[in-house]
């Protein structure tokens, strides 16, 4: 078991990208993304994600469904959907997601986001 607040870590996360832990099934990753930064148009294709938002703005594409993002939303992005995420605020994004199954190493730190994402 492992146990920690959340909210609170994904708040002060400064990092793109860091994995909080990951088990054999699933993974919890803070992210944060910068004003006017985005996730990046991806699709995981065996990979389910959800997407939890606690501080800032921001717009939401997944598949066809275009959605505004702030606190307390939540986005479900099912396997072999694209989707992209997008800080259109002043401030940065806050969030935490989980992907089940696990979709980076286990010590993925990322200060920015990477150039190219290699996932």
């Amino acid at each position: 078991m492992f146990y920690f607040e959340i909210e609170k870590l994904a708040k002060e996360n400064d990092n793109f990208r860091k994995v909080l832990k990951t088990g054999k099934y699933s993974q919890v990753v803070l992210m944060m993304l910068l004003p006017g930064e985005d996730i990046g148009n991806e699709v995981h294709e065996t990979i389910d994600q959800v997407l939890v938002f606690l501080e800032g703005v921001g717009k939401a594409k997944v598949g066809e469904e275009e959605f505004d993002i702030k606190p307390g939303v939540m986005a479900y992005v099912d396997a072999g959907t694209w989707h992209n995420f997008t800080n259109t605020g002043s401030m940065p994004l806050k969030l935490y997601t989980i992907y089940s199954p696990v979709n980076h190493p286990s010590d993925r730190v990322q200060k920015e986001k990477p150039a190219v994402d290699d996932d």
